[in-house]
């Protein structure tokens, strides 16, 4: 029996740790974290959702799926007032870091203000930080990433920021050598990227305690691939699709559809999955036990490609010329399960085959269902239909690809949805209630876990919009000034309450 079969019911709120209000420039794990236990527990929600914590940059869009690693943090969600806090920076410095609230996040601004402020702690701390304990046992529990990540950008940074394909030829091929010789000549650098991931897992971990000790839980976020230029396929070059010069050889996207006549090309490239097999699948299995380390549950972005995935031959103008590939998924997931499900989500979103969904439902991972795109012609027919969604879904109005309720309300359908809609809710549906409609959908329906998010408690327009897919600029930037009205925040715990979805209902949550 599926353990979303016996009437669990929870919810949630769904928004990324930049998107939070603050003083500082972005969204961290400090204060304004914290503050979302108070925001679930007055509302009785269980889950808050994030997007993944890995460090991106300008080069990469600031996009939080494109990242220079799979394991590392991302140094701008460090906390300058958990900082000061804790004796690393002095008011004036905190005060220092004071920014203007806005509704865009300024990231080359807040890299170089945050950038700049653990340097000066790393030279405060840098003759004694090799004889603290807990930053010496850090190091060595995540070693097996860490030096390699350390490296790869103090290496990175002294080639003048280029791709590692471009290193010196001894260095890009690891021989042991150049390793120890640029090693020792970047070893200030290399120990101050270090302690920048020592003090963000660190705030990390004391966030998930301090949810955890209010019965309360954090859902993570995986990418499925890693960029090309990153010290994942540098440090592992085997196990992925790369020619003789270390280039991509294989690049991931997905085939043609209705929205793309020529699909979309990703250019990350595929996993050698021969070589992972080889291996018994350890980066993977060390990738998902790493993160969740520190999340309660993670989604695991284009679970498709579990089952299949669509590669595309380097140089192709298009994705059109790509051919479906299978994968191992059914073998990796096997050890990972022998002990019980993992609390991994599976987002099988987009062209999703019967296979996809025999490996979610045999491996016991939830899906994902969107309210948004539960409307239209096939409506009586769709998946994401509100009365059609299975119990093992967590199901939400719409994700940070999807337009907000409201301005998928104004921009995106017409009169027919708008009629579907009225007639699910039972009462009008308007520009002013949309966002409220949905999320009592998404809680009524039986799917084991709902999740609204802020910027739709919040009711905000188009011009809050996340992420719009396809769109090179402009995108992640969105940030909120303020937190829901008291009244918001009444209505939402009442509904959480007449849903049967209240925390305080299911004590056990955090075991299942």
């Amino acid at each position: 029996m599926s353990r979303f079969s016996e009437g669990w019911r929870a919810a949630g709120l769904m928004t990324h740790v930049t998107a939070l209000p603050g003083n500082y420039g972005i969204g961290d794990f400090g204060p304004t974290a914290h503050h979302v236990i108070d925001i679930l527990k007055k509302t009785g929600l269980t889950f808050w959702q994030i997007l993944p914590v890995v460090p991106t940059g300008s080069a990469l869009g600031d996009s939080p799926y494109s990242a220079y690693s799979a394991f590392a943090g991302s140094e701008l969600l460090i906390s300058p007032e958990l900082l000061a806090r804790d004796k690393l920076i002095s008011e004036a410095e905190l005060i220092s870091c004071e920014t203007t609230p806005t509704r865009s996040v300024n990231f080359s601004q807040t890299a170089r203000l945050k950038t700049s402020l653990i340097d000066r702690i790393f030279e405060r701390e840098a003759s004694s930080i090799l004889k603290n304990p807990d930053f010496l046992s850090f190091c060595w529990h995540n070693g097996a990433w860490l030096n390699d990540y350390a490296f790869f950008m103090a290496a990175k940074e002294d080639f003048g920021g280029g791709s590692w394909s471009s290193w010196p030829e001894d260095l890009k091929r690891r021989e042991d050598q150049a390793l120890a010789k640029h090693g020792e000549r970047l070893f200030k650098p290399i120990l101050r990227l270090k302690l920048g991931q020592y003090l963000f897992f660190k705030q990390l971990a004391e966030l998930k305690r301090a949810f955890n000790s209010q019965g309360l839980a954090l859902i993570g976020d995986i990418a499925f691939y890693v960029n090309h230029d990153s010290s994942d396929v540098w440090a592992n070059q085997d196990l992925f699709s790369l020619d003789a010069n270390g280039e991509t050889a294989v690049m991931a996207g997905v085939p043609p559809d209705y929205y793309a006549k020529d699909g979309q090309l990703w250019g990350n490239p595929v996993y050698n999955w021969p070589r992972h097999q080889a291996t018994g699948f350890s980066w993977w299995k060390y990738r998902l036990g790493h993160w969740l380390n520190y999340f309660d549950w993670t989604r695991l972005d284009h679970f498709r490609a579990m089952a299949a995935y669509w590669a595309v031959p380097a140089g192709s103008p298009t994705a059109a010329y790509g051919s479906w590939c299978p994968s191992p998924g059914a073998e990796l997931f096997h050890d990972l399960t022998l002990y019980g499900p993992l609390n991994v989500i599976a987002e099988d979103l987009g062209l999703i085959t019967p296979d996809v969904t025999a490996l979610r439902k045999t491996l016991g991972l939830p899906g994902m269902r969107v309210l948004q795109f539960g409307f239209g012609s096939d409506q009586p027919l769709s998946l994401h239909t509100p009365f059609r969604i299975e119990p093992d879904n967590f199901v939400y109005p719409g994700t940070h690809d999807n337009n907000t309720a409201r301005g998928w309300f104004r921009q995106e359908i017409a009169a027919r949805e708008r009629g579907q809609l009225t007639e699910l809710a039972g009462y009008v549906v308007t520009e002013e209630n949309v966002s409220y409609t949905l999320t009592k959908l998404a809680w009524l329906s039986p799917g084991a876990v709902a999740l609204t998010s802020l910027v739709d408690l919040l009711n905000l327009d188009e011009k809050s919009r996340f992420n719009t897919p396809g769109l090179a600029t402009g995108n992640w930037g969105f940030r909120a000034t303020s937190w829901p009205s008291v009244k918001t925040l009444e209505a939402l715990a009442e509904l959480t309450a007449l849903a049967g979805r209240d925390n305080q209902a299911h004590p056990n949550i955090l075991t299942y």
